[in-house]
């Protein structure tokens, strides 16, 4: 569970989930995992250390590099705090490409092998690995690079509002280099909507099938490789406004459009269902 997701949760069903424990307790209560958040300061390093160790839940966390530099500082933190699974990664260089772009990647790539971290560059708008198309372009020349693979993102900034063969095929070519998921369903216009409790918006049936996909692709995969830890993490990554669609009422009040949490919990549904069909 993305602990992004469990921010600024709003109405009389969530009102109950407000501290870190109360947050924690309800992860962990409705299965899952994990938490994907950030390396917890010092302050807060015992506290988060007591709780995932009495939930028993792992933890990852997400990181936002614009050089090697930074990349570094953070894996050193990362390792001093110990015990976090994986580092999840947003290269914030949008406008880096060619040889630069390459260069930057395979630093990060040789960080992770040398700090024994995994460390799986996400696919993300406003990032180095905004483009469909140049990302492909990135793998020809670092074909061990391990994403974390957010489809919502390119469905989004790539106006999706139907599936081409031509898409699909470009989306392929990603599979390969594909050692997590970022769960979030996008229409094309909006990043992240309510697929309906009922499965009914006709853009799931799209997502379900590429997360099925990249599942299998995962689980076949022969190769064995210094970053993979023989898990898959299945992140859903539900953002609080003003990420999620919001309407303005008249005295000025920002509503949340559908319920979050109830969203999460039936996209781990779905999830779940997937990995037990693949397997």
């Amino acid at each position: 569970m993305s602990w992004w997701g469990m921010g600024n949760l709003t109405g009389d069903s969530n009102s109950y989930i407000k501290t870190t424990e109360q947050k924690f307790r309800w992860i962990a209560e409705q299965g899952f995992d994990g938490i994907n958040a950030f390396v917890p300061g010092p302050e807060d390093k015992m506290i988060w250390q007591e709780l995932l160790a009495h939930y028993d839940l792992s933890l990852s966390v997400n990181a936002y590099p614009s050089s090697l530099e930074e990349m570094r500082a953070f894996v050193n933190q990362a390792t001093q705090y110990g015990g976090i699974s994986y580092i999840n990664a947003q290269v914030m260089c949008p406008f880096l490409v060619g040889d630069s772009a390459i260069e930057l990647l395979s630093g990060i790539y040789d960080i992770s092998l040398m700090a024994g971290i995994p460390i799986y560059v996400e696919t993300h708008r406003g990032t180095i690995t905004q483009d469909l198309m140049r990302t492909a372009s990135f793998l020809k020349s670092l074909p061990s690079l391990p994403l974390t693979m957010d489809y919502s993102h390119y469905v989004v900034a790539g106006e999706l509002h139907t599936i081409s063969e031509e898409a699909e095929n470009w989306l392929k070519q990603l599979l390969p280099n594909i050692y997590s998921i970022h769960t979030r369903i996008s229409n094309g216009e909006q990043i992240q909507i309510d697929p309906g409790e009922e499965g009914q918006h006709p853009m799931l049936p799209h997502f379900l099938k590429w997360w099925e996909i990249a599942m299998k692709h995962a689980i076949s995969r022969s190769e064995i490789v210094p970053y993979d830890s023989g898990i898959f993490p299945v992140v859903i990554e539900l953002g609080p406004p003003p990420y999620a669609i919001t309407y303005a009422e008249p005295n000025g009040s920002i509503i949340e459009v559908g319920d979050r949490l109830k969203q999460s919990l039936h996209l781990q549904q779905l999830i779940r269902k997937l990995w037990d069909h693949v397997q």
